[in-house]
């Protein structure tokens, strides 16, 4: 890289690599904007950091920046595209404090073709302390946003409302997704490379937002700590003409560290869950039932089995953020043997992934991930973490870590919205931070279609989410018995088969129970789908209204379509699939919540498939060459 020397007063400019998107730093390093295509997204907004037990930075001019341009191309593992490409101008802009001692920090900035990022980088030899940020997204005129507020599992609903109107006592989630005032650019507030530093959310103020970095609850007056200088998480604006362009962007994960090392033994699959269909206060954990869910996975070509809380000893019922004290994660309750369990599964082609709460793996992390390697095991479901400061996120860190070390799989629940860790650590397979369908056990009215389509524009844009499709009882009126043990949902079966393909996540649960599925309409999709994709293309929608989404494996295409309350007739071009005749195989709402119709046609290129979907409903089609 070679040093630029820079016009005190001037500010400095990065365009993207098509020039449609520019971020521009001040001469002082106080404030940037964001423009694309000329319009603008971000009008002078607040850089910088807010030092703990530190002066201010003040007084700050350019010394000098190194600029550079990358293009090339990351292979990827088990996840919604085979490879991403890396396409960025980017910028190191230095400042010092005027004066003969005044400290130094740089910021770094990239523009992408789909979005801007920056972040803050102070030198080594020294620790650091960081309070808060001041950095900020100041809006032009009153922007509409897709929002969700912030709370410590991630699981509320979307709203879509002016940024005028939020409400300042309360913190709000990322992303947020919003649309200029012309509708010409979808953009998203997200952060990204947060290993080693805090998560934040959006506070509203004067003329937009203002980040706030997330702290400890014992000190909420430090939300950073280094030991040898700083590197601060990015924070990322995302933007393309459509908000569904957003959708197959690998900004997230490339901004993040890549992984190095070999992590083919990843292996994607869907798994056969006991929980979602009612284990604990139903039907209480024992061999018996774990081999008929074991037996299930094996005639449905599942890989992979989940055997979720109440198996360890002490377990006591289930479940809460607290742990139980009495919980021992080393052993199982009377009755369950977990090595016999998994030679069984083994038998039939089964692997078997195991529930543990976040606060007993941290206390014994080496000694339990060890023994379920030599039990056998081939993942873990991490449960309850509920926080988002600097600890927690070094947690995050450490099971990735560790997990990646012995081969494990990796599921957080209880778990903040992805900020690109997948990308470092392949394993981290998927993770909850959603309002999902497990909403559907606790009682029916909060997961509803139009929140299904908006989770696809929405939380979906950061990573895998552990919604946990599958529930087969469609379009019912009421919830389950009170136990909880027969949840039902507010959408059709052809959705349900829909989310299959919409929802990214290459660890993907088959949450109802075996009986649900026996004889069942629109199992055989469920059967053959795959969960991880060569391509992710959006084709038509928005987050109001429904989303098509077609995603490649091999020469397969899958697509998915959804809507929200409104019934709703699409028209789906195939020209993605190049030349040749093809079959497709449709499966759309039937004449009843519980039915979808099951048709095959002979297409090519130049056809369009007309879609009716019912109220809620969705459709799914797999569309492969012709033999």
């Amino acid at each position: 890289m070679i040093p630029i020397l820079l016009a005190a007063a001037a500010p400095l400019a990065v365009a993207s690599p098509d020039q449609s998107i520019v971020i521009s730093i001040a001469a002082d390093g106080n404030t940037y904007s964001v423009t694309r295509k000329g319009e603008d997204i971000v009008r002078d907004a607040p850089l910088g950091l807010v030092m703990a037990n530190a002066p201010e930075f003040s007084g700050r001019e350019q010394t000098g920046a190194q600029k550079r341009s990358i293009d090339r191309t990351i292979p990827l593992t088990a996840t919604k595209a085979n490879e991403a490409r890396d396409h960025y101008n980017g910028a190191v802009i230095h400042f010092r404090e005027r004066g003969t001692n005044g400290r130094t920090m740089a910021i770094e900035a990239r523009a992408y073709n789909d979005g801007v990022a920056f972040r803050y980088v102070l030198p080594g030899g020294k620790p650091v302390a960081v309070a808060g940020e001041k950095t900020g997204f100041r809006m032009t005129g009153d922007t509409r946003c897709e929002v969700t507020e912030f709370s410590s599992s991630h699981e509320l609903a979307w709203n879509s409302v002016t940024i005028a109107t939020l409400d300042r006592a309360k913190l709000y989630d990322l992303p947020m997704l919003c649309a200029t005032s012309s509708g010409r650019t979808s953009f998203a507030f997200a952060q990204a490379g947060i290993d080693g530093y805090a998560s934040s959310a959006l506070k509203p103020v004067d003329g937009g937002l203002q980040v706030q970095l997330l702290s400890p609850r014992d000190n909420p007056g430090l939300a950073v700590q280094s030991p040898d200088g700083l590197r601060s998480a990015w924070r990322v604006i995302m933007a393309g003409d459509r908000a569904g362009d957003l959708i197959a962007s690998p900004l997230i994960g490339n901004l993040s560290r890549q992984a190095s090392g070999d992590f083919s033994w990843v292996k994607p699959g869907k798994a056969a869950w006991d929980w979602w269909s009612g284990p604990s206060t139903s039907e209480k954990p024992s061999m018996e039932r774990y081999r008929r869910f074991i037996d299930f996975a094996a005639q449905s070509g599942f890989r992979y089995f989940m055997v979720d809380a109440g198996w360890a000893y002490n377990s006591g019922e289930c479940c809460g953020v607290e742990p139980n004290p009495d919980t021992d994660i080393t052993r199982a309750e009377p009755g369950i043997d977990i090595p016999a369990l998994v030679q069984y599964a083994k038998g039939k082609g089964v692997d078997l992934l195991l529930w543990t709460h976040w606060a007993h793996l941290d206390a014994r992390m080496d000694e339990a991930l060890d023994l379920y390697r030599r039990w056998g095991i081939k993942g873990v479901k991490v449960d309850f973490m509920e926080r988002d400061d600097q600890q927690m996120i070094d947690f995050y860190v450490r099971a990735a870590e560790a997990t990646a070390k012995r081969h494990l799989l990796l599921n957080m629940h209880g778990a903040f919205p992805p900020s690109g860790l997948q990308r470092t650590y392949p394993n981290y397979i998927t993770q909850e931070g959603v309002l999902g369908a497990e909403w559907n056990k606790f009682g029916w009215g909060r997961v509803t279609p139009t929140h299904n389509v908006k989770l696809a524009y929405t939380r979906m844009l950061l990573g895998p989410m552990d919604y946990t499709p599958g529930g087969f009882r469609n379009g019912a009126k009421a919830a389950g018995p009170g136990d909880g043990s027969m949840p039902t949902t507010r959408h059709t079966r052809g959705q349900a088969l829909a989310q299959y393909v919409v929802y990214d996540s290459p660890l993907q649960m088959v949450s109802d129970k075996p009986e649900a599925y026996a004889n069942a309409s629109g199992f055989d999709f469920i059967k053959q789908v795959p969960t991880a994709w060569d391509e992710t293309r959006f084709i038509e929608g928005t987050p109001q209204s429904h989303v098509v989404l077609a995603r490649r494996e091999g020469q397969d295409w899958y697509i998915g379509a959804m809507t929200n309350e409104a019934a709703r007739r699409v028209d789906i071009p195939l020209s993605l699939l190049g030349s040749g005749r093809f079959e497709a195989t449709i499966w759309q709402d039937g004449a009843s919540p519980n039915d979808v119709e099951r048709t095959t046609r002979q297409v090519t290129s130049r056809d369009t498939l007309s879609i009716q979907m019912s109220a809620g409903g969705g459709t799914a089609i797999h569309i492969k060459p012709a033999s």
